[in-house]
């Protein structure tokens, strides 16, 4: 298993670009899928910073792929809209109006704030969501959770596309996705995220989240945890809520042949850039 001890000095703990460079070395060319969500989202210099650092991941020869959720943007349109809506296992039940306000925020707000924050960074950003190119096929999750789906077929084709351009691109995508019929599914965005990074054979998939990672009973920071580890955390109920499918999504990527998962702070200055150039890390890392 991967190992690392917790980091407190963030990203100055490599204070040269020579000590960074074997972290830079070991990724360059290859597949990292990032899940950004949670509060961070709704906080214009938190999304710049995070900006910043997929660009500078591109530089270093590193192929990003955003994927992104909306949770607390979508809960604030439903309440604007008069509009109630329920979690059940961490997951939003979507009946029809609920998933149409979705799609309206996920595929048309915030993916295009923050496909204009990667191109003011410098980046080339592209705006998706699983309904284009035939990119995810959903199907219903759950009866009593309406319109939320689970990926049921992915296509990267539109993903190679994009990646093999010259200068690249940088994929931005909306979990919103399509049925069969044509119906619209909203996948939750770490799900979504974990068969991406799949099916694009990442070694990578972070999940950005609002706090430092995992934590156990007594919320201590769990810094490495292996995939039975995680299977005793929901199991016992130490995980909760929006946990749950965090840790499976990141069991069922390890799976698929992730070579590790990190659930980390979006709201951390530099959190990903830690990550991935100090052999300290940052949040949880499943391998």
């Amino acid at each position: 298993m991967l190992k690392r001890r917790q980091n407190e000095t963030g990203w100055a703990s490599a204070k040269t670009l020579s000590e960074a460079l074997p972290f830079i070395q070991r990724y360059a060319g290859k597949t990292i899928v990032i899940k950004f969500g949670g509060n961070a989202m709704g906080d214009e210099e938190l999304t710049r910073a995070f900006a910043n650092g997929v660009v500078l991941l591109q530089q270093f020869g590193i192929r990003p792929v955003i994927v992104h959720g909306g949770g607390p943007q979508i809960g604030s349109m439903l309440g604007r809209l008069g509009i109630k809506s329920e979690f059940k296992d961490g997951l939003r039940v979507s009946d029809l109006a609920t998933v149409e306000v979705a799609e309206m925020v996920l595929s048309g707000a915030i993916n295009k704030s923050l496909v204009s924050a990667i191109n003011q960074a410098g980046g080339r950003a592209v705006g998706l969501s699983g309904r284009d190119a035939g990119l995810i096929t959903a199907k219903k999750l759950r009866d009593d959770l309406g319109f939320a789906g689970t990926p049921e077929t992915i296509d990267i084709s539109v993903l190679g596309v994009l990646a093999e351009a010259e200068p690249g691109f940088i994929p931005v995508i909306s979990p919103i996705s399509s049925g069969k019929d044509g119906e619209i599914f909203n996948i939750n965005a770490d799900t979504a995220a974990g068969v991406l990074a799949s099916a694009l054979g990442a070694v990578r998939l972070m999940l950005l989240t609002d706090i430092a990672g995992v934590m156990d009973g007594e919320g201590n920071l769990l810094t490495n945890l292996s995939p039975n580890e995680v299977d005793t955390l929901i199991g016992d109920g130490t995980a909760k809520g929006g946990m749950i499918p965090k840790l499976t999504t990141a069991t069922t990527a390890l799976r698929g042949g992730v070579e590790a998962v990190v659930i980390l702070d979006g709201r951390r200055s530099h959190g990903l850039l830690v990550e991935l150039f100090t052999d300290q890390g940052a949040g949880t890392l499943i391998a």
